[in-house]
């Protein structure tokens, strides 16, 4: 399992597929605010000149000495919502991120947002 303490870590280390596949640079870690632990990753995908941050999961990511290797395919990666480098995830955008790879949403009790960056 991946833990929360170590998300500092692992900025600008390289996000591979499951066939070593680079996919870009990890930029951020989202955790789910019920467990605090690291739920998506926005990686930084596209042109030098045209950076986008795209979002992908982090279930059974598996830390390596300088990446994080995803069990999602690149293509389907570079497909997924993304932002713009200087955005934040809006609340109501979720909700598509997790639908996008067929993962269950799930906002707190009292409505609150299921992602929060680290």
């Amino acid at each position: 399992m991946i833990h929360a303490a170590d998300v500092r870590e692992w900025r600008n280390h390289n996000v591979v597929d499951p066939k070593n596949h680079k996919i870009g640079a990890l930029e951020a870690v989202y955790v789910d605010t019920a467990t605090d632990e690291p739920a998506m990753a926005t990686v930084r995908t596209g042109l030098p000149t045209r950076h986008r941050l795209t979002f992908v999961p982090l279930d059974d990511a598996i830390l390596g000495p300088d990446y994080v290797k995803v069990s999602y395919a690149k293509a389907l990666v570079k497909k997924a919502p993304s932002v713009g480098m200087d955005e934040i995830l809006p609340a109501e955008a979720e909700k598509e991120i997790f639908q996008y790879y067929n993962l269950t949403y799930q906002v707190g009790a009292g409505g609150e947002r299921q992602l929060a960056r680290r």
